[in-house]
């Protein structure tokens, strides 16, 4: 019996395979109503039946209950790789949270939250998935694989990492892409899900790595992940507070009124030249923001994947 999704938004994540497979379930409920009705939901099994291919495989029964033509589709057919990258940088686990919820989740929650939602989709569509995580280290690798086992270790290694304490991690992120690149040599579809924000405020060093994944004809989708409210709005009470650099230990005390404008200007730049870069460098940039659902990223996959 499926379960409602709301009956677990105030919950602690405590099961994450179940809570992925409500998120794909109530996704693909929500495609029926949507612009998006043209994609086939029993990925794994049929495809729309295109004209001049051989009729033998087309489903009857179906088409006797649809009115439109699908031929069944067989495991061997599909063999999409793709690889999920998440940053695990102490930037990530800003807002700090005791207790990680469904509906009250960090950068680093919603990223892995997001991640096991990809793979339960990915699953339906038999494709083949792997794992990194990086921060100061390169702390989990995975190959491409699409067997359930190799899943459910995905999900586990995911449930550690929403599970450990927060501790103070910097990271340059380019450094580990260039490692995960040398790693993925067939063609992938690769997801890398950072707030983008390192100690060095040179990017060039960050796209050179993101061409690098891109390198043997890569698809590569970059979910740019941030706390709207916070890290963009910057919507903090105008009262004496102490920010805190959660990767340098750098404090600075202040009225937050009193930047707001001049951080707006500069947030807003910050997200513009990231896309432009994204769009010279042919990569897929997606801003997503964590106190949303995570419909634009199940969906991205699936336009991507249609296009791929």
């Amino acid at each position: 019996m499926a379960i409602d999704l709301s009956q677990l938004q105030s919950s602690e994540i405590k099961n994450l395979d179940l809570l992925a497979k409500q998120v794909v379930e109530g996704f693909i409920t929500g495609m029926h109503k949507s612009p998006y009705h043209g994609f086939s939901v029993e990925f794994s099994e049929h495809k729309l039946y295109n004209k001049g291919e051989d009729t033998k495989h087309i489903d009857w029964k179906l088409f006797a209950k649809t009115e439109k033509l699908y031929t069944k589709k067989y495991e061997e057919e599909t063999n999409l790789r793709c690889h999920i990258i998440i940053d695990n940088s102490s930037s990530m686990h800003y807002p700090v949270k005791k207790v990680q919820r469904f509906d009250d989740l960090n950068k680093i929650g919603f990223s892995i939250v997001a991640a096991a939602s990809l793979i339960e989709l990915l699953k339906k569509q038999r494709d083949a998935v792997g794992l990194s995580v990086y921060s100061d280290s390169y702390e989990f690798y995975a190959p491409e694989k699409g067997s359930d086992r190799h899943r459910k270790i995905l999900t586990h290694q995911l449930e550690s990492l929403l599970q450990q304490p927060k501790v103070s991690k910097t990271t340059e992120t380019y450094q580990y892409l260039h490692e995960i690149a040398q790693k993925i040599h067939r063609r992938s579809m690769i997801f890398l899900f950072t707030d983008m924000f390192q100690p060095s405020k040179d990017n060039e060093e960050l796209f050179d790595a993101l061409r690098h994944l891109k390198y043997n004809k890569h698809e590569v989708i970059l979910f740019h992940t941030f706390d709207k409210e916070l890290e963009y709005d910057f919507d903090f009470e105008n009262s004496p507070k102490k920010f805190v650099d959660v990767e340098t230990g750098l404090q600075i005390n202040l009225y937050a009124e009193s930047v707001k404008e001049a951080y707006n200007k500069e947030i807003a730049n910050f997200f513009e030249n990231l896309k432009n870069k994204c769009l010279q460098y042919k990569i897929n940039y997606i801003p997503v923001n964590i106190n949303e659902n995570y419909n634009k990223i199940l969906t991205t996959y699936l336009v991507s994947r249609n296009k791929f």
